[in-house]
């Protein structure tokens, strides 16, 4: 897998991503390049230079703002290793679920925000969905380095497992209960709905409550990782005093 960006590659690097080659347009020479550079050679990963040209081809784009890293491809955790790691930080399980999410943009920015404020791990399905891409890499600024996410086959088996630990399980869609105005605190898992469908039927079917973001527009929803954003961060300002 091709990451670029340098946020995305040096964040790659200090987590321990398996980098095999760290290209580098010619004459990439500013101060975060030359960082970078350093912290290349420091962790013994070979470096190749590359003409401006070549580097476009590379990844079909000009945004790569001078580096591009040939990586293994993204290790995927399991449910239970998210849930052990809230654990081993004495923590309620804050977990994010995405039914059916397909624009890697929406999910780069997802793991962006909740890295931010301590999500303890992302669950994906394996099927109709995006899985972690370098488009992911790219728009997470390199959060995606340290963020656990679990594939899944079935969902709903997946929100019964999490039910059955002891979290709280809440839908994002219309016609719940306000968000601001339900308790978020305590194990907890967000549902979020694809960007055109919201969540399948039975996925809604099996979250213990909805929520709702309040709306006194025209418009009657949000971009998906818009309104998993404001969710997140009212969950984790009633968490403050959890």
């Amino acid at each position: 897998m091709l990451i670029y960006g340098k946020n995305a590659i040096r964040e790659a690097i200090n987590s321990g991503k398996t980098i095999n080659k760290l290209f580098v347009e010619n004459g990439a020479k500013d101060n975060v390049g030359a960082e970078l550079l350093n912290l290349a050679r420091n962790n013994k990963i070979k470096i190749v230079f590359e003409t401006r040209q070549n580097m476009q081809k590379k990844v079909n784009t000009n945004k790569h703002q001078g580096f591009i890293a040939e990586i293994t491809d993204f290790s995927y955790s399991t449910t239970s290793e998210i849930l052990k790691l809230a654990e081993e930080k004495g923590e309620h399980p804050f977990v994010v679920v995405l039914d059916s999410i397909m624009d890697p943009h929406n999910l780069g920015a997802i793991v962006r925000t909740a890295e931010a404020i301590g999500v303890h791990g992302i669950i994906l399905q394996k099927d109709r969905a995006v899985a972690v891409n370098d488009t992911v890499y790219k728009t997470s600024a390199g959060a995606i380095s340290n963020m656990k996410i679990a594939r899944v086959v079935n969902l709903s088996n997946e929100i019964n497992y999490l039910k059955k630990q002891g979290l709280w399980v809440y839908g994002l869609e219309l016609g719940g209960e306000g968000l601001y105005s339900t308790n978020l605190k305590g194990p907890i898992a967000l549902v979020v709905g694809s960007e055109g469908f919201g969540m399948k039927e039975l996925v809604k079917k099996n979250c213990d409550s909805i929520v709702t973001l309040p709306m006194r527009g025209q418009v009657n929803s949000l971009n998906a990782s818009v309104a998993c954003g404001v969710a997140l961060y009212e969950i984790a300002r009633q968490r403050m005093d959890d």
